[in-house]
């Protein structure tokens, strides 16, 4: 017996073996690389209206690389400036690191004012401090000690680390902008394959999954960065040291549900280690009520309405997607679920989780 296209069952069987096969042998060769082509569609998902929009004003011409080109280049400054904001304020730092090493060889290391401050722990901390880095001959023996260990030995393979990691991003940019460039041609060709393997049901959790990254990424990093700004400006008033970077690092934090505590709460341990009781409150109280507000009201309505999931299913979807995925997981755990609850709603005969 012969299907349609002329194939007897069992070609059909080889066919689809063989398939399968090549799919796992093409997942295999690109299994380091697969993060950043995730990364790379996640992103290009994010931005899609905003390049739509883009490309109706400004009409590509016979060579359509303008737009991607620019898109792209804008994406990579989203992560570029930040590190390099680091990287300047990490390089005003070594030369006094260096000096506070050599001082330590030679003098030692007094036990500095606010050590005795601390609320838990600060009779202990003085005397450790007063063991291991008071006197030259502790603090040489320490120094020593650190750059045996196992942390440091580490750290020698940061080098490498960071190159492949810069050739998965240099990578990520590449794909993104092919994306950019055929994102027309490449949902068609999405949409044509999944309606010939699941029929109408591929192309609405497709629709679904692609309404959850949207809504994942308003929910998530646009209110991550507000959040990070508001505080931000705290941090500048309550006289937070460096604080541009604290901001930075809360922004990012808050990315996560209830990770900006974090990142408050150890801006307020520096105050308070200095002397400022009083602001190290302000920080904490005004910490807890922006991510309050963010985390019950803000959050469950821009990533509730997108992904049609009760907020319970999207704070299990991120958290479990962080802890399987890694920040991958930030948007893969919401696509996710709210694929799978739409299937839940039509497979229970309601048809209220179609998008639209």
């Amino acid at each position: 017996m012969e299907a349609a296209d002329g194939a007897s069952r069992p070609q059909q069987g080889a066919k689809a073996a063989l398939a399968l096969l090549l799919t796992g042998l093409g997942l295999w060769t690109l299994h380091r690389y697969l993060p950043a082509l995730i990364w790379a569609a996640i992103l290009a998902i994010a931005v899609w209206p905003l390049y739509q929009r883009s490309v109706r004003r400004w009409p590509p011409g016979k060579h359509n690389i303008l737009l991607p080109s620019l898109f792209t280049a804008a994406l990579a400054l989203v992560f570029i400036a930040p590190l390099a904001l680091v990287a300047v304020q990490a390089g005003k730092e070594v030369h006094g690191l260096f000096e506070g090493i050599a001082l330590a060889r030679a003098e030692g290391i007094p036990p500095p004012q606010w050590l005795g401050h601390l609320p838990v722990g600060s009779q202990q901390a003085t005397n450790w401090w007063q063991e291991n880095l008071s006197s030259p001959e502790s603090a040489r023996a320490f120094l020593q000690k650190a750059r045996e260990s196992q942390f440091v030995s580490n750290g020698r393979e940061l080098g490498a680390d960071i190159a492949h990691r810069a050739v998965l991003f240099g990578f990520m940019l590449l794909t993104l902008f092919f994306l950019f460039k055929d994102g027309d041609r490449v949902t068609a060709q999405m949409q044509r394959a999944s309606a010939r393997a699941f029929g109408p049901a591929g192309e609405r959790v497709g629709r679904q999954m692609v309404a959850s990254v949207h809504g994942t990424v308003d929910g998530l990093v646009l209110v991550g960065l507000g959040e990070g700004f508001l505080m931000g400006i705290a941090y500048v008033v309550a006289g937070v040291p460096h604080p541009t970077l604290f901001g930075l690092f809360t922004a990012v934090a808050a990315m996560v549900p209830f990770g900006a505590a974090v990142a408050f709460g150890v801006a307020a341990l520096f105050l308070l280690a200095q002397g400022s009781v009083i602001a190290a409150i302000v920080i904490g109280v005004l910490g807890m009520i922006v991510t309050f507000i963010a985390d019950h009201f803000i959050r469950p309505t821009l990533i509730g309405n997108a992904t049609r999931l009760p907020f319970l299913w999207v704070l299990l979807g991120i958290l479990g997607g962080v802890e399987t995925w890694g920040l991958l997981g930030l948007f893969l755990g919401p696509a996710i679920m709210a694929a799978l609850m739409l299937l839940w709603r039509e497979w229970a005969g309601s048809r209220e989780g179609q998008a639209g």
